[in-house]
């Protein structure tokens, strides 16, 4: 492969795809710097799942090893009553399509730190600052930082987000993307009273859902308190004591572990509360910037698939910009490729809720009577084809 012609590449970002973005391009001779608005990398959460071809692109990284030492291994989902009872319990591949013994589920700190060391010693990273204005130049992008410097690259990324500022940059508002699933979720950590142990439990009555689940015996267990609501409640985003009385509201049950989970919520220091969206995007590019992962298509937690399609995306972009000499044919070609594989895994998620939230009474009975009488969800195969739904490239790689 020749020496990029563009090969001095900014991208905004260092949760997933851009580390990932960051360790292709520097594989394939581009010189990189990653600028990420925090002050450092964000440690433990929630697990996420890598599977289909996602798996593919963590194999040519050379992670399997490691990913395997962290992965979680959840064994079961255990489906609840509104009153507590035990509806069914399943293992987690029966409604996500997976496959057992193949998949892999890591905290999402430990597949970032995971990426992070793979590139930490080639690539530079920029922590504690943003970008504040881009100047696409004839044959350059100008940078200014948060921070007053100033700079020069031949391209930029954004891989941050599904609230990019990268995107709001060069492409206008976030509303214009945004595409609102119904839902908002508040997760948090609480101490694991419940003894569980690589499993999750779920609770639901129609339009709202609970969640425990721990991994390892003795971590705390991580909740999610999710509901259906008509409009994003843009007010509650002000402040973070507008999020707890938000969710508080919206679960006043004395039912099940509801009443421990709201008074953890409220205490938390670890609260994240946002809305299940996703983004749909036209393009993924304009100009000398483009985007990957959850800034051009985010899938949302609904769709199980958030990280693996940001890990394909990421080996797709930086592939086709190591095989053409022209920026605007790299990026035409990295949507043609993966717009299929993510359209079919977006669709995964649904607004009606899907197995998580079922929205309405009839939703929720549907759901569970299918619970009831099967040992698989019949989603599921759809989510298996969504996974694998695109092969690899090679763009040279030798395995």
């Amino acid at each position: 492969m020749n020496r990029p012609a563009h090969r001095k590449i900014l991208i905004s970002g260092a949760s997933i795809a851009g580390p990932s973005l960051a360790y292709w391009l520097d594989r394939y001779g581009f010189e990189v710097t990653v600028v990420e608005k925090a002050a450092h990398l964000r440690g433990g959460g929630y697990a996420i799942d890598i599977r289909g071809t996602a798996r593919d692109v963590v194999e040519r990284m050379g992670l399997l090893p490691r990913l395997r030492q962290l992965h979680v291994d959840t064994r079961q989902i255990t489906f609840l009553t509104p009153e507590g009872a035990v509806l069914t319990s399943l293992r987690p591949e029966a409604f996500t399509g997976g496959t057992e013994g193949l998949d892999l589920e890591v905290r999402r700190g430990d597949l970032a730190d995971c990426l992070y060391d793979l590139v930490s010693d080639k690539v530079e990273f920029l922590f504690n600052d943003s970008i504040a204005a881009l100047d696409d130049r004839e044959g350059h992008m100008e940078v200014t930082f948060d921070s007053g410097i100033r700079r020069t690259f031949d391209l930029v990324i954004g891989a941050d987000g599904l609230h990019s500022n990268t995107r709001g940059l060069a492409f206008g508002p976030e509303e214009r993307y945004h595409h609102y699933l119904g839902f908002c979720f508040a997760g948090f950590t609480m101490p694991n009273e419940l003894g569980l142990e690589h499993e999750g439990i779920s609770w639901n009555v129609p339009g709202r859902a609970a969640a425990l689940y721990a991994h390892a015996p003795g971590e705390p267990m991580h909740g999610f308190l999710i509901f259906a609501r008509d409009e994003p409640p843009f007010t509650a985003f002000r402040t973070p004591q507008a999020q707890r009385d938000l969710v508080a509201a919206t679960f006043p049950d004395t039912l099940w572990e509801i009443p421990r989970m709201v008074a953890a919520m409220r205490a938390a220091d670890d609260l994240f509360f946002d809305v299940v969206s996703q983004i749909h995007m036209p393009v993924w590019s304009t100009g000398r910037v483009a985007l990957v992962g959850d800034a051009a298509y985010a899938t949302s937690f609904m769709s199980g698939q958030g990280s693996s399609v940001s890990l394909v995306g990421a080996y797709v972009l930086a592939g086709e910009l190591a095989a053409h000499d022209d920026h605007a044919t790299a990026f035409a070609a990295y949507e043609k490729v993966v717009r299929d594989f993510v359209e079919r895994n977006q669709g995964l998620a649904t607004e009606g809720g899907g197995v998580v939230a079922p929205r309405t009474s009839q939703h929720l009975e549907a759901r569970n009577s299918i619970l009831r009488s099967q040992t698989a969800l019949p989603s599921a195969a759809g989510g298996s084809a969504a996974h694998s739904a695109l092969v690899l490239p090679n763009y040279g790689f030798v395995a």
